[in-house]
């Protein structure tokens, strides 16, 4: 009579609680896989223990560690130097002045690589990178410049509105604008590291005579 009471009870738990029913059903289950998991998790403990000095390694030899070593050791070198220099009075025209230049920046001499920014203070002239041999590129470039900005004449004397300093005041701007008024020049081993015909232009758009000023900015590594 004992087996339909335990079947009767289990029926019992089965209709009125199955969560107890499935935790009692699954009891067996639990206690045979003990054994099981004992035994892999210690291999598992084993495996990672053997593994732990392995970890290190990447970790040592991180890729983030080699690429910011280098990058410490070359912002620690870098180097900046600024000064204004000034360039000589001229009127309306094209100029060659890299020995201008170079002549009042003795330091460059002390920088094994870098850049030489020079920035014009004006508005109405500007820098520029070009031919540095003959004379008649500078003129041409003068000309077409002055055909791309005209003067204001009797035959267009509404062509501009700002004419607060004369007819050449606003075509200035424009070719100021149009040149522009900074360059950046790479320097290798103590030199400006120009080409053969390369040279630096100042070009002046007043007809008066001006002195013009620029901020000469060195940044790089010395040697």
């Amino acid at each position: 009579m004992q087996f339909p009471t335990t079947l009767f009870l289990l029926l019992f738990i089965l209709a009125f609680f199955p969560p107890v029913f499935n935790t009692i059903i699954s009891l067996p289950l639990i206690f045979l896989q003990l054994p099981f998991t004992f035994l892999l998790g210690s291999s598992s403990t084993s495996h990672q223990h053997q593994q732990q000095p392995t970890e290190v390694i990447p970790a040592i030899c991180s890729p983030y560690l080699s690429q910011s070593t280098p990058h410490t050791s070359t912002a620690a070198s870098m180097s900046w130097t600024q000064k204004t220099i000034n360039l000589s009075a001229k009127s309306r025209g094209s100029y060659l002045v890299t020995e201008d230049i170079t002549s009042q920046l003795p330091e460059l001499k002390n920088y094994k690589i870098g850049l030489l920014n020079l920035f014009l203070q004006h508005t109405s002239a500007a820098l520029s990178l070009n031919e540095n041999y003959d004379d008649d590129v500078r003129k041409d470039m003068s000309d077409a410049l002055d055909r791309i900005a005209p003067e204001a004449g009797k035959s267009n004397p509404s062509l501009y509105r700002h004419d607060d300093e004369g007819p050449d005041d606003m075509p200035a701007h424009i070719k100021s604008a149009l040149i522009g008024a900074s360059l950046s020049i790479p320097i290798k081993d103590g030199k400006l590291a120009m080409g053969t015909w390369q040279g630096i232009w100042y070009l002046e758009f007043r007809k008066a005579r001006h002195s013009r000023r620029v901020v000469a900015t060195i940044q790089g590594e010395k040697m």
